[in-house]
């Protein structure tokens, strides 16, 4: 670690906030406040995780009647409801409370143009809603939600396009620029979520595209950089040089990343170095020193920090102290996951942050990927689901549950 973090870590003044359940839980009942409790205890446990998704697609795929059984338990927990309205109680419960919605439609895995023509009008829907609530200043979407994968690796690899190819591809780019045009009129902001890395480069170069034609002024589009990859930070220095010779403005949102395990099998596989950092404390740095980086240059870059990191997260408002960058300053903001880390978002907005939830929704069949994913996520992530336990026990107890 550099001298520079060292010194943040060592020094720290802000006050240590995430420790406080009653802000934390605040909104959930005791049954609810019960559910999650019981829900975090079964993801703790990995083979029970793993026969519960192989049950449960057995049910959904034999057409068995679970829907109503998923969408109580974890469904409710992890999604904001089936389609935008369903998502609404959440949404201002959350607002009440200074937590805005990114409302994320988290159907995965469909490769069909009629999808990608649906998903891009989902996502324009999404960003005329989030123009009518204060609720909702952002919208998200996924790169394979426009486009198929193979497009994106085809060209992130430099490989021509076939002419019925490169007519797929300027639909991808006309979506891309569908939503993004919107989201300018609408003075919405627009995170695109990252993905894997051998079809990154040519989402990476349509993102920047998009951010030269929109981000003239304040920020509009958000590229996501997954920095559990040892070269995202060169990468955004390099864009950040470009951007300042261009005369166009940076959107960045940061996260540790979602395909690791992926990521490393296909290095082994292929023969190429992993693209990985070598261990936890690399990426971690890696993400520190992306956050400073960021936060030193936000004239020109706004940022977004995706984590459920409490380090990286007083790191954040401990720079920002030091940096006189104030507290509701729209060019920084903190998101986590519906469901999870509620004591970092419910926190942070209670002490005049600005901050986001990222609520996923669908049809419970279709959402099913994203829910195994979570499951997967926080039964593999160290600690994740034991903090998560811990808080939500001390809740209970607090309210003498």
């Amino acid at each position: 670690m550099n001298k520079y973090l060292c010194n943040y870590f060592s020094t720290m003044t802000i006050p240590k906030i995430f420790e406080n359940t009653e802000v934390a839980f605040s909104l959930k009942s005791d049954s609810e406040l019960e559910r999650a409790y019981w829900l975090f205890k079964m993801i703790s446990c990995q083979p029970l995780v793993r026969i519960g998704t192989a049950a449960t697609n057995f049910a959904l795929n034999a057409n068995l009647p679970v829907e109503g059984l998923i969408r109580s338990t974890v469904f409710d927990h992890f999604c904001g409801g089936v389609n935008e309205q369903d998502c609404l109680p959440v949404i201002d419960s959350m607002y009440a409370k200074n937590v805005s919605s990114v409302l994320d439609f988290s159907v995965e895995g469909k490769e069909m143009e009629s999808f990608f023509d649906a998903a891009m009008e989902k996502t324009l829907k999404i960003i005329n809603f989030a123009d009518e609530k204060k609720s909702m200043p952002i919208a998200v979407f996924k790169p394979t939600g426009f486009g198929r994968f193979h497009l994106y690796q085809k060209k992130s690899e430099g490989e021509a396009f076939t002419e019925k190819e490169q007519e797929e591809w300027n639909r991808v780019v006309a979506r891309y620029d569908s939503v993004c045009k919107l989201a300018k009129e609408k003075d919405v902001e627009i995170l695109i979520d990252g993905e894997e890395s051998w079809m990154q480069d040519a989402a990476d170069e349509l993102c920047e595209a998009m951010m030269r034609k929109y981000n003239t002024g304040i920020p509009i589009v958000y590229n996501t950089l997954q920095l559990y990859r040892w070269d995202r930070l060169d990468y955004l220095k390099q864009l950040h040089e470009r951007a300042k010779k261009d005369g166009f403005t940076i959107g960045v949102k940061i996260v540790r990343g979602a395909y690791m395990e992926k990521e490393r099998e296909r290095a082994d596989e292929k023969g190429y170095e992993s693209p990985i950092c070598a261990n936890k404390a690399a990426t971690d740095l890696n993400f520190d020193e992306t956050l400073e980086y960021i936060l030193r240059n936000l004239q020109t870059i706004s940022l977004f920090i995706g984590t459920h990191n409490e380090q990286s997260s007083y790191l954040a408002m401990q720079m920002m102290a030091d940096l006189n960058i104030e507290k509701n300053d729209n060019r920084v903001w903190f998101g986590q996951l519906y469901g999870m880390s509620d004591h970092i978002s419910f926190n942070l907005a209670d002490h005049g942050y600005n901050v986001a939830k990222y609520v996923p929704f669908g049809p419970v069949k279709d959402v099913m990927p994203y829910l195994i994913r979570r499951a997967e996520e926080n039964t593999s992530v160290a600690g994740q689901t034991s903090r998560e336990l811990m808080l939500l026990k001390a809740e209970r107890q607090r309210r003498k549950i």
